[in-house]
């Protein structure tokens, strides 16, 4: 109601003849508090940081702009260098399905002295966070597990991927079809407009970059300073993204082995890398072989995989930390014993073994399987896995699985055919698990007028302002500040310790 009655007060100078968006356009932010409670730790670090938030109104369907509406929530640190303002630098932090809504204070201290100049903007994207959500009533906050290491085991995997598609077709299924990086894109534009803007920065991480790739490609004209880290390469990106990832994954636990061996003291777990790799595969063989109690939680054959993953995205010595914490805990409950597990473990099992997070795989898959078509048959998923054979019993399993894509809906649109160019600043990491090093590359060949700052040895999956490279953050602080992207390609070397 807001958004229609900012339409019409609008004077009529300012409306485009003949928008369809006029009233999203040029509706009125109500800016207001971020603190939802004495609980609400995001709110407290905006509020303390002097952030302000609103709620952006955006159509459902673009088709249908007269039709239902969504909200879409964003935050705000406004610039205080009003004489040398660039204006505003959106946020997005990946995922599909992160908030970015609580991104701008760390963001606005990488910065450093260029933030007063730029109204830095987090984004809930649409059915994501503080936005309208999307949620299907999942026991699991995440579609992702490994395919075990028979046929049984494939065909779990396959009854519960299909379970997930039926819920959200249950729960869900007026929201599921407007789901989407272009609906997301779209949204970017309206909250542009909403800003009054007529050009705004971006800074994407991960899924982020390719939302920052299509946004580019749909709205022409509309970007100023694009800053892409930690890689996307739109020809890969699609349901199965995680394919190819396997190698850079092991190269992570790898490295992790050999920082866990020199740590044996603490954790126990070997004292040379390969005896820490041993032991990280007796615990798979193990519940491959039993389900292991960890706390109120089992955790089989199908759930070990994705806990190595998800604990292979950061290279620093908190993270490693926590994950030989969460492989000690695992042994331990292999051994017998009554675990209760770390902090670190317990918030990844409560995540893929409750339906906590149930929101955040939703929206997450319901954007990737919008963004792509996926086979429809469960037998190409196994004769993959077939193919890729049994050498690798950790991440192969997660990366060939099935998931609900195979059941969903055809997307409604066809993926974003993405532009030849675009002067962007690109960062990756060589060792990145996530977005690999090669998609940074090949994004680099097809955009010429681009620039690629590589973290040299480093298993890092996002770097600006996370890893602590005082070069990279350096030239891209400078990019920021200048407009202009360094002459050419620019070469960090992994910190000192």
């Amino acid at each position: 109601m807001r958004a229609a009655s900012a339409a019409q007060t609008a004077p009529a100078a300012d409306r485009p003849a003949g928008d369809p968006l006029a009233r999203y356009h040029h509706q009125h932010l109500h800016w207001k508090s971020c603190l939802l409670g004495p609980d609400d730790a995001t709110g407290r670090e905006l509020e303390q940081a002097g952030a302000q938030c609103a709620d952006v109104t955006v159509p459902l369907d673009y088709d249908r702009p007269h039709g239902r509406t969504l909200t879409v929530a964003v935050s705000r640190i406004r610039g205080t260098d009003t004489a040398h303002r660039v204006g505003p630098l959106l946020l997005n932090s990946g995922g599909p399905g992160g908030q970015t809504l609580g991104d701008p204070p760390y963001v606005h201290d990488a910065l450093r002295e260029v933030a007063a100049r730029y109204d830095v903007i987090g984004v809930d994207p649409r059915f994501v966070g503080r936005s309208t959500p999307l949620d299907c009533h999942w026991p699991t906050g995440s579609m992702v597990r490994g395919a075990g290491t028979g046929r049984a085991g494939f065909d779990r995997m396959t009854g519960f991927a299909a379970d997930l598609a039926r819920r959200c077709r249950t729960h869900a299924g007026d929201l599921v079809p407007y789901a989407g990086t272009r609906n997301t894109a779209r949204d970017m534009d309206v909250i542009r407009a909403a800003l009054g803007e007529r050009r705004i920065s971006y800074l994407g991480y991960s899924y982020g970059s390719y939302l920052g790739q299509v946004y580019a490609t749909m709205f022409p004209g509309r970007t100023d300073r694009v800053v892409l880290d930690g890689v996307v390469d739109p020809a890969t990106y699609g349901p199965r993204l995680l394919r190819g990832t396997e190698e850079a994954n092991g190269h992570a636990l790898r490295d992790w082995a050999g920082w866990a061996a020199a740590h044996d003291a603490d954790y126990g777990l070997g004292r040379t890398a390969s005896a820490v790799l041993d032991t990280v595969e007796a615990v798979r063989a193990a519940a491959a072989r039993t389900p292991l109690r960890l706390g109120g939680h089992r955790v089989d054959g199908h759930i070990l995989p994705v806990v190595v993953f998800n604990g292979l995205s950061q290279d620093n010595p908190t993270a490693y930390g926590q994950f030989a914490e969460a492989v000690r805990d695992v042994r331990q409950a292999a051994e017998g014993r009554t675990v209760s597990p770390s902090p670190w473990l317990a918030q990844t099992l409560d995540f893929l073994l409750t339906g906590h997070d149930s929101a955040y795989g939703s929206a997450q898959t319901a954007t990737l399987c919008a963004d792509g078509s996926a086979p429809r048959d469960p037998e190409t998923y196994w004769r993959d896995l077939r193919r890729a054979g049994t050498g690798d019993r950790l991440f192969t399993p997660v990366s060939h699985n099935i998931n609900p894509c195979a059941f969903w809906a055809l997307p409604r649109e066809r993926p974003t055919a993405v532009r030849a160019d675009l002067p962007a600043l690109l960062v990756n990491a060589t060792g990145d698990p996530r977005t690999l090093y090669r998609n940074a590359e090949a994004v680099r060949r097809n955009w010429p007028s681009s620039r690629l700052v590589t973290l040299r040895d480093a298993d890092q999956h996002a770097v600006y302002g996370v890893f602590g490279s005082a070069c990279v953050d350096a030239a891209v602080n400078s990019y920021f500040a200048t407009g202009h992207l360094p002459a050419g390609d620019v070469t960090c070397p992994r910190p000192v310790a």
